[in-house]
């Protein structure tokens, strides 16, 4: 029987929509970010999240978010913004009028699983713990502690619902942050535990199509994540094994955005295991999937990885072409439809990915142009991929024949890789290393820096 109780339906923040003014949610989400960052705050801010405030569904934003929202609009209250006050919001909790969910405490999904019903957290101090240790842990490892804890085990073989579904998409985003920050090495054996409780989640039962295309879709998510910790970690087959899951679901839950985002990353490890007609081929899927969405930017980035394939072909016309779509698809800039796993891909992954297909195709000078512009465009948060365009620097510059410049990069790198955990990076670093040990004298601080670190098990 339906309670008497239910709660009324959100009503539209229009103050806080306002705020937004032209720009599109990601754009604005991207804004809230970078004002993070300015005041030492974690958030993950993204276009779903912002839709979400502007829906009405997140009343009250939670204590990050709000420091965040008053630095980007001084002297605005949060009522000024259109927000609840949170005594209003927690109260309601508090009388225990029915179980907290995100849209009433304000939560939002990047920093907080919600438990399923039968598995509480005990207090707010618990969540607060697992948030640190996400958050602000200093290495991967302990970081990944937490990781089994994400996703909830059904509550029972036969139902799912929505707190499952939000759960999922949680583990989803956490794996994410944690890759961008300290790489794979370490992430990967921690991963494979949501992953399984998800994809048991989709032979439960759920009693609306949203949440069970939400599971699938977080499910198959999962499976890329999990597959790019192996493809980052060289557990290649392991990587082709997760990719090649998470398209299978596409295909049963017909969701070309999740089809798109398996065959992106197929092309990518293809590439890296030396199959660039796949690559190739992956891409050029991939664009198939992509043309249904609206989002320019997704179909840059498959146009980059589609040049990644032509430039281990040797095909450098086909690679120029492939590279000149992909700026002036990235020119048209962000779009509401971008998917919120391209967050990653900016400016600098642009150049850093033109540099590596220059870089196949033997031209090093502007490989290192392009690779220098990365390392200077990439937002600090992150860090794995500062780690790895300064290291695609280095290789750029030793086979440029400019040792003492690469000897420069490759100490940079040995720095950033003190925190950022990555077989991929490590290995092309070992080949600079070896390559620059013909010009001992260059690159001699280097080489002993590079030579205690290997014997350290750095």
């Amino acid at each position: 029987m339906a309670s008497s109780h239910a709660s009324p339906p959100p009503r539209p923040n229009e103050a806080f929509r306002q705020l937004r003014g032209g720009r599109s949610p990601a754009e604005f989400a991207a804004a809230v970010r970078r004002a993070a960052r300015e005041i030492g705050e974690q958030v993950s801010c993204d276009a779903r999240y912002i839709g979400r405030v502007e829906s009405g569904e997140i009343r009250c934003p939670n204590y990050a978010y709000e420091r965040v929202f008053r630095h980007m609009f001084p002297g605005r209250e949060p009522a000024d913004m259109g927000f609840t006050p949170r005594n209003v919001v927690r109260g309601k909790r508090a009388r225990g009028s029915a179980e907290a969910s995100p849209r009433e405490s304000g939560e939002p999904l990047t920093e907080r699983a919600p438990a399923a019903p039968g598995i509480p957290f005990d207090s707010h101090k618990e969540s607060d713990v697992l948030r640190r240790a996400f958050m602000t842990s200093g290495t991967a490892a302990m970081a990944a502690v937490s990781l089994g804890a994400v996703v909830p085990a059904p509550r029972s073989p036969r139902h799912a619902g929505e707190p499952e579904a939000v759960a999922v998409e949680q583990a989803v985003r956490r794996i994410r942050l944690l890759d961008d920050r300290h790489g794979a090495d370490g992430l990967y054996r921690r991963a494979a535990r949501p992953l399984r409780v998800a994809y048991e989640l989709l032979d439960a039962d759920t009693r609306r199509q949203s949440v069970a295309d939400r599971l699938h879709a977080g499910a198959g998510e999962l499976a890329i994540s999990v597959g790019w910790l192996a493809h980052d970690s060289g557990r290649f087959a392991d990587a082709r094994s997760h990719y090649a899951e998470a398209l299978a679901t596409a295909r049963v839950a017909g969701d070309p955005a999740l089809e798109a985002h398996a065959f992106c990353n197929t092309s990518f490890l293809a590439r890296d295991a030396g199959r660039p007609r796949e690559a190739v081929r992956a891409a050029q899927a991939a664009q198939r999937a992509g043309r249904r969405l609206a989002s320019p930017r997704l179909m840059s980035l498959l146009a980059l990885r589609e040049a990644g394939g032509w430039a281990g072909l040797e095909d450098r016309g086909a690679c120029e072409e492939a590279l000149t779509r992909a700026r002036t698809l990235f020119e048209r800039g962000a779009a509401d439809a971008d998917p919120e796993w391209m967050s990653f891909f900016g400016e600098a992954e642009l150049e850093g990915l033109e540099a590596q297909c220059w870089s196949a195709l033997g031209d090093w000078s502007r490989a290192a142009d392009h690779a220098r512009r990365a390392v200077g465009l990439q937002s600090p948060h992150f860090a794995r991929n500062i780690a790895l365009f300064t290291t695609q620097l280095a290789s750029d510059l030793a086979h440029g024949g400019e040792p003492d410049a690469a000897a420069a990069a490759g100490d940079r790198a040995l720095d950033l890789l003190a925190e950022v955990h990555s077989t991929r990076i490590k290995t092309m670093l070992a080949t600079t290393a070896r390559r620059l040990r013909h010009h001992p004298h260059e690159a001699e601080g280097f080489l002993s820096r590079y030579r205690h670190a290997v014997a350290s098990g750095g």
